[in-house]
């Protein structure tokens, strides 16, 4: 995923120290390094790790919870009685958890994160090995974790600072949305974030009720009244962006907005289908995002590439629009770059971390290979991965994970289903 987007076959990849050395055929690799270890083999393809720029890991407690409802239902009559009642440190330790364990295995290895409890996300990230931006959420009205939203901030700046220098956790400004933060706390939470340099991860412009409660609060549509505030900048992570007018699609660009699309969430709550393709055209950059495990219901970017190619072309009319190229960078160094990891994550170069994954190309749908990009985000699945490393070190292997007792992962979310069942 260089710029050239380069396939190297029969191919090596040199780790040390967590960092990528080199990037070569077998050969010229064997011949200047020695290894004690080697991973992959004949039949197998190495590609950046997956980047999932939006999703709220805790909600995959969640999965299945209220299923089948529009979003602004769902949401006010179920998910947020449901975290009324169970949120709490130990609960969000344990289904990230789970979340980290799903993603790991689907090869995501970085993952932009909007919620509560921050610290237990951290937690549960650094115990996975994974990478994250995490998101300390911020609302208006009072939920299990503050009264009001100075109180929320407060929190996100404590959380900032016990977090904003560890090598795999960078702590982000979180307020849900603009029709749940008034303008004046969607103002404070860009100050923070822009005091410490850290990423503001947002939902905008979701669903066109959104768009109409906005235009009559404040006379505006949700990215105008973002722009119009100062809000919009390289640093933002806009979650959905579905109902965007081709003037805001200029907003985006010219403002270096990042855009978090997570079309089967988009489409499973009817929100609408996002105009990617007129945004990569305008020069947006869009990455790809599950949105949470409560409403896709699962954590795997490779889905979400196969049916965002799909989707744009049926509905554009056009077999060529987001080609599986496109769709493969989106997944990996736009995702990073989305993110403000760009320079560590997304590609396989010299200098940057060791965040590959490995995929067994040995499978009945995966043969025969004549392109190896189409393969990926037309025909591979989460099963298909084998091996997962993040800054060198490997965290899945023959698939079961290295650092995570997936069984008791497993057990911790059974427990806590049946605790959340008796009380539905």
């Amino acid at each position: 995923m260089n710029d050239a987007l380069d396939v190297i076959e029969n191919g090596a990849i040199a780790v040390s120290g967590g960092n990528i050395m080199a990037v070569d055929t077998v050969d010229r690799i064997l011949a200047e390094y020695r290894s004690g270890r080697t991973l992959g083999g004949p039949h197998t393809v190495a590609f950046p790790g997956l980047v999932n720029t939006h999703t709220h890991s805790p909600m995959v407690y969640f999965r299945g919870l209220g299923d089948d409802l529009p979003l602004k239902v769902w949401l006010e009559e179920h998910i947020w009685p449901a975290e009324n009642k169970w949120l709490s440190h130990e609960f969000v330790r344990d289904a990230v958890e789970l979340a980290c364990l799903e993603m790991l295995k689907a090869g995501i290895t970085t993952f932009s994160d909007m919620y509560f409890y921050g610290g237990a996300i951290a937690e549960s990230v650094k115990k996975a090995g994974m990478r994250a931006v995490i998101g300390a959420g911020i609302l208006d009205f009072p939920s299990a974790t503050a009264r009001n939203a100075d109180e929320y901030l407060a929190r996100a700046e404590q959380f900032i600072c016990d977090w904003r220098t560890d090598d795999l956790v960078t702590p982000a400004v979180a307020p849900h949305a603009p029709y749940t933060c008034s303008p004046e706390t969607l103002q404070k939470a860009k100050a923070l974030s822009s005091k410490y340099q850290v990423p503001l991860h947002l939902h905008l412009a979701e669903t066109e009720w959104e768009v109409q409660e906005l235009l009559g609060r404040y006379g505006r549509r949700p990215i105008d009244l973002l722009h119009d505030l100062g809000i919009l900048d390289g640093q933002v992570i806009a979650a959905h962006c579905v109902w965007s007018s081709d003037e805001e699609i200029e907003i985006l660009a010219k403002t270096g907005t990042g855009v978090a699309h997570c079309i089967e969430s988009n489409l499973k709550l009817a929100s609408g289908i996002a105009p990617v393709v007129k945004m990569l055209r305008a020069g947006v950059k869009v990455a790809f995002g599950t949105d949470g495990a409560a409403s896709n219901n699962d954590l795997d970017i490779l889905s979400e590439m196969s049916t965002a190619a799909k989707v744009h072309k049926a509905i554009s009319g056009d077999p060529t629009a987001l080609n599986a190229r496109q769709a493969m960078l989106m997944a990996t160094r736009s995702g990073a770059e989305v993110l403000g990891l760009g320079s560590i994550a997304g590609s396989i170069q010299a200098g940057r971390s060791a965040d590959i994954v490995i995929a067994d190309m040995n499978r009945s749908h995966l043969i025969p290979l004549y392109d190896v990009y189409s393969h990926i985000v037309y025909s591979m699945k989460a099963s298909d991965v084998s091996t997962v490393l993040i800054q060198g070190r490997v965290l899945i292997e023959q698939g079961r994970p290295t650092m995570l007792d997936e069984d008791a992962v497993h057990a911790r979310a059974r427990s806590w289903a049946e605790k959340i069942r008796i009380s539905a």
